[in-house]
């Protein structure tokens, strides 16, 4: 059973690092530089040392699965290409709304979200921190989904299959809509959040208004908090995108935030501020 990494940046190669030690057959979808890098191998360092020849392309090929870790900005137009090329998309990327529109063409989808780091340094990628995937069924694939696990399993990764697959993406989002937007604003890494704290205590209020709004109990201070201590020296994926003049992904993150919380009556004006300063400073590139 083929399967395809779709988006070959620091987590899709990491998951496909995974998927090679499982025995699976992998090749991997890219572009650009990271297009080229591959052609030479896919190198990982860190926690793991790992060298392989891999099949690289530039455009989607016939797969069973098709692991889908793109920028959600592309979401829509690699959903499309993926139509009829796989029986299976599973997403792991951050954000809400990647699960819905992959399903629009894909007749089985598997959502998920991982706490694993890594980042691409000179086209090796630094196996930076372990962590835990989360994976469920998100359309028509409850068999599937517990074979994506043992695939990933098998190959050393720290999964499950969840039931609230929903549930913990909108949770991941929150804590994503204080540290991403405030830490690529300030220029700062993730533990200098809390030199800050009065301010990302405020957006943490008006996140955790918008979740409850959706029937999601959440210490959104508390994770944040936490979070921000565990990858103190960490930059995050916001701020690195800013860093490189590129599109960041405030819309599914932030965007979502302000979105959905306009429509249940929340007041999310601080993150909606967050939100144009992230959108000027992309625009700008600064």
């Amino acid at each position: 059973m083929r399967v395809q990494v779709v988006g070959a940046g620091a987590i899709g190669s990491l998951f496909g690092y995974f998927l090679i030690n499982a025995g699976v057959d992998v090749v991997f979808v890219a572009r650009g530089e990271r297009l080229k890098q591959l052609k030479s191998g896919l190198k990982i360092s860190g926690i793991a040392e790992f060298f392989e020849e891999v099949e690289v392309y530039k455009e989607p090929v016939k797969s069973w699965l098709s692991l889908v870790c793109v920028k959600s900005y592309d979401t829509v137009q690699v959903a499309k290409k993926l139509k009829g090329l796989t029986d299976v998309a599973m997403t792991v990327q951050n954000g809400i709304g990647n699960e819905d529109v992959i399903a629009e063409n894909i007749p089985k989808v598997i959502g998920g979200i991982t706490s694993y780091a890594a980042y691409v340094r000179g086209g090796t990628v630094v196996y930076a921190g372990e962590g835990e995937t989360l994976i469920g069924n998100w359309k028509n694939c409850s068999d599937e989904v517990k074979e994506v696990e043992k695939m990933l399993r098998k190959g050393g990764m720290n999964v499950r299959v969840v039931e609230n697959v929903r549930e913990l993406k909108w949770k991941k989002a929150a804590i994503n809509a204080v540290i991403n937007p405030l830490t690529a604003i300030l220029k700062v890494k993730n533990g200098e959040l809390l030199e800050v704290w009065n301010s990302a205590k405020i957006v943490c209020e008006e996140c955790k208004l918008v979740l409850e709004k959706l029937g999601i109990e959440m210490d959104v201070e508390g994770e944040v908090r936490k979070i921000a201590q565990l990858t103190a020296e960490n930059k995050s994926s916001m701020l690195q995108d800013v860093e490189k003049g590129k599109r960041t992904e405030i819309d599914a993150i932030t965007g979502k935030i302000v979105e959905v919380g306009k429509k249940l009556g929340v007041d999310v004006k601080v993150n909606e501020l967050l939100y144009w300063l992230v959108k000027f400073m992309e625009e700008r590139k600064c």
